[in-house]
């Protein structure tokens, strides 16, 4: 009898699920005798052990069907070895479930953070393998991250759909995408939208900049300007203070997002009208795109494999179309940026779309 445990933790995307499947479907078809174990609400079920034995029946029928049927959670890594309210260590929690299942594997779905605490728990000698979730595709170590491409879809909807109001009523508006930290979802969405001006935290904007490219628009008998901002988009004027000052400017802000305080600045600088559109959680939810779902069946069946094969401590990723398997500790903490000079950069720019940094 092998025993198998699955966890989902962090922020939901699409293809949790059929990743799940992926790794459930391939084990029960090449092992006699298995059991799989569900952790409810990501390292929290782990943590209490709210846990429950699934079937075959709980992987039918979910290949298109976003969310996470195992619900999911935040725990932050920072605080991991921190008692809880009850003073309960999580760390040694977790670890008395897995024994207590006898588990011979957990599956950890999740992000960055997520990662950090799969790859603490393989440390200290749980037999771990971590698969990439995010719509950010900021894991490093892989090309592409599940529910990435679903994302992009959605972002360039909302995109789209904005074009035909923007150029029907000759105004500026800006669509705030989803990325802290990394805009790998808004560059790609921007991109395949159409976007004129593009801004993501790896590329800090000025606003002159990108005040002039809406006003080369307008000059050029183009009406409207669509911008794709990121909500971690930073400005390069805010680099240069000091952290005592930027706390204060925070302090006294008054604006829910960056995407509002560009828009007051682009009104008083131009005199347009400026509508903000954000997608939210949309981006996160509905069903996963055909990719992310053959994506994230490929990245199940090679989870499945790595058990089989006795590796253990190491993430599933896809490199140049293949699957491979990278040790945690060589991507756990470590994030896939956008780099200033990377060639979908310099290829957005040839089209003349503006990253609020220089002129194209």
């Amino acid at each position: 009898m092998k025993r198998v445990g699955l966890l989902t933790s962090g922020g939901d995307c699409q293809a949790l699920n059929a990743t799940m499947r992926g790794i459930v479907k391939a084990l029960s078809n090449n092992i006699d005798e298995l059991e799989v174990y569900g952790f409810m609400n990501g390292y929290q079920g782990m943590i209490h052990g709210d846990y429950r034995l699934l079937t075959s029946k709980d992987f039918s029928g979910i290949l298109t069907k976003g969310g996470t049927i195992l619900g999911s959670s935040r725990t932050p890594f920072k605080t991991i070895n921190d008692p809880d309210e009850n003073g309960l260590n999580k760390v040694e929690a977790m670890m008395q479930n897995y024994y207590k299942l006898r588990l011979d594997c957990l599956y950890v779905l999740g992000g960055n953070g997520s990662q950090k605490t799969a790859n603490l728990l393989s440390e200290k000698g749980l037999n771990v393998i971590h698969l990439p979730k995010t719509i950010d595709n900021d894991i490093w170590g892989t090309d592409m991250t599940f529910g990435f491409y679903s994302a992009v879809n959605i972002a360039t909807e909302a995109i789209d759909c904005i074009h035909t109001t923007a150029a029907s009523h000759n105004r500026v508006f800006i669509v705030e995408i989803m990325g802290h930290k990394v805009g790998w979802l808004t560059l790609y969405a921007g991109i395949a939208g159409g976007a004129d001006v593009i801004l993501i935290p790896e590329i800090p904007y000025r606003i002159d900049k990108v005040i002039e490219a809406i006003n080369k628009r307008t000059k050029s008998g183009k009406g409207f300007t669509v911008l794709a901002v990121a909500e971690g988009a930073v400005c390069a004027d805010d680099l240069k203070l000091s952290k005592k000052e930027y706390k204060k400017k925070m302090e006294s802000n008054h604006y829910p997002s960056v995407a509002y305080e560009l828009a007051d600045q682009i009104l008083a600088k131009t005199g347009n009208e400026v509508r903000i559109t954000v997608p939210g959680h949309t981006q996160r939810g509905g069903a996963p795109c055909p990719y992310d779902r053959a994506l994230s069946t490929r990245l199940g069946v090679a989870g499945a494999k790595a058990f089989m094969d006795g590796e253990f401590g190491v993430m599933i990723g896809i490199v140049h179309d293949k699957t491979v398997r990278l040790p945690m500790k060589e991507s756990a903490g470590k994030l896939k940026v956008v780099e200033k000079d990377n060639q979908f950069v310099k290829e957005a720019k040839m089209l003349g779309i503006s990253f609020g940094d220089e002129d194209v």
